[in-house]
C-alpha cells in the first residue's frame, strides 16, 4: 500500500477513536465510530485476497447494523428525553438497543459471530488492530453510560462472553480465531465488572490490549498461523518461543503472570457485591479457556518437531519486524503483577 494512503488511514483511525473520545454529543460519538469504520475497511483489504475481501465485507455489513442502531437508539431518546447529551441516556427501549449495538460492535456474544470469521481473513498485524485499537471507542461510550443500563443485561452479557469465549476456541486449529474467542471472553471480564467498579474495566481493557499485543506480534516474527506450524517452532527461534508461551499463559490468566491481576480484582470486586455464584461462573469459565492456552503451549514447548509436517517449514530467513516493540510488550505482558498495588492507585 502506498505510504501516504496508509499514513491517511492511519491517521483517520486515530481522528476517530479521539472523536468519540471527546464528544459529548450522541452524533459526534456516532462519526467517530464510522471514521474508524471506514478507515480499517481499506486496511482489511488491502491484500486484494479473496477471503481477505470476504472478511471486509463482512466486519463492514456488521460494523454498519451497528452504527445504523446506535443512531436510532440516540435518535429515539432524544425524542422522548429532548437531550443529545451521552451521558442523558434515560429511555429504556433506547438504552438496551444501544447497549445491543455497541455488543455487536465489539463482538459481545451472543453477537460475537462475526469476530472470528473475520479475523481469520485478515493477516495478524490489522488482526491485532481489530483485536486492540478497535475496541477503544466503544468503550469510552460503554463506560460513559454504564450506569444507566440495566444491571442483569450486563450481567448476562459478560457471563455469556466468558462462556462463549471458553467454549468456542476449544476445537480451533486456527490461531486467529483462538485469539478471537480469547478476545470474546476477555471482553466478558470487562462488561461484568463496569457497572460496579469502571476503574477495573480500564485496568482490564489496558492489560487485555498489552497480553494481546504481546500475542499478535510474536505470532507474527514466527510467522505462525495454525497450531501444527508451532511444532516447528522451538528449533528456529527457543527464546521467543518460551516468551510466547508465557505470553499466552498470561492471557489465560496463570499466576504470577500479568493475566492474572484484572481477573483477580475483578472476582474480588464480584464477592464484594454479593455475588459469589457469578463470581464462581466467572473463574470456571476461566479454567475453560486455559485449556485451549495449554493446548498451544504444549504444541509449541513440549513436542519434538516431527520429520514429515503437514505444513511447509518457513524459510530461516532474518526476520524484518522490528524487535523493539515485541520485546516491550511480551515484558509488560509477563511482569506487571507486582505493580498491582500502583496501577490501582493510580486508576482510582
Amino acid at each position: 500500500m502506498n505510504p501516504y494512503v496508509m499514513t491517511i488511514l492511519l491517521s483517520s483511525l486515530g481522528l476517530g477513536t479521539t472523536l468519540t473520545f471527546t464528544s459529548s454529543h450522541w452524533l459526534l460519538a456516532w462519526m467517530g465510530l464510522e471514521i474508524n469504520t471506514l478507515a480499517i475497511t481499506p486496511l482489511m483489504a488491502q491484500h486484494h485476497h479473496p477471503r481477505a475481501v470476504e472478511a471486509t465485507t463482512k466486519y463492514f455489513l456488521t460494523q454498519a447494523t451497528a452504527a445504523a442502531m446506535i443512531l436510532f437508539a440516540s435518535t429515539t431518546n432524544a425524542w422522548m428525553t429532548g437531550e443529545w447529551n451521552i451521558n442523558d441516556l434515560s429511555d429504556p427501549a433506547a438504552n438496551m438497543m444501544f447497549m445491543m449495538a455497541l455488543a455487536l460492535k465489539i463482538g459481545l456474544a451472543p453477537m460475537h459471530f462475526w469476530m472470528p470469521e473475520v479475523l481469520q481473513g485478515l493477516d495478524l498485524m490489522t488482526g491485532l488492530i481489530l483485536s486492540t485499537w478497535q475496541k477503544l471507542a466503544p468503550f469510552a461510550l460503554i463506560i460513559q453510560t454504564a450506569q444507566n443500563i440495566d444491571p442483569l443485561l450486563l450481567t448476562l452479557l459478560g457471563v455469556t462472553s466468558t462462556l462463549v469465549g471458553g467454549w468456542g476456541g476449544l476445537n480451533q486449529t486456527q490461531l486467529r480465531k483462538i485469539l478471537a474467542y480469547s478476545s470474546i471472553a476477555h471482553m466478558g471480564w470487562m462488561i461484568i465488572i463496569i457497572q460496579y467498579a469502571p476503574q477495573l474495566t480500564l485496568i482490564a481493557l489496558g492489560i487485555y490490549i498489552i497480553m494481546t499485543s504481546a500475542a499478535f506480534l510474536t505470532l507474527k516474527m514466527l510467522m505462525s498461523t495454525k497450531i501444527n506450524t508451532l511444532s516447528t517452532t522451538w528449533p528456529k527461534n527457543p527464546t521467543l518461543t518460551a516468551m510466547t508461551t508465557l505470553a499466552l499463559l498470561s492471557l489465560g490468566g496463570l499466576p504470577p503472570l500479568t493475566g492474572f491481576m484484572p481477573k483477580w480484582l475483578i472476582l474480588q470486586e464480584l464477592t464484594k457485591q454479593d455475588m459469589p455464584l457469578i463470581a464462581t461462573t466467572m473463574a470456571l469459565a476461566a479454567l475453560i479457556s486455559l485449556y485451549f492456552y495449554l493446548r498451544l503451549c504444549y504444541a509449541m514447548t513440549l513436542t519434538i518437531s516431527p520429520n514429515t509436517t503437514n505444513s511447509s517449514t518457513s524459510w530461516r530467513a532474518q526476520t524484518t519486524q522490528t524487535l523493539l516493540p515485541v520485546a516491550l510488550f511480551t515484558m509488560a505482558a509477563l511482569g506487571l503483577l507486582p505493580m498491582t498495588p500502583t496501577i490501582l492507585t493510580l486508576t482510582t
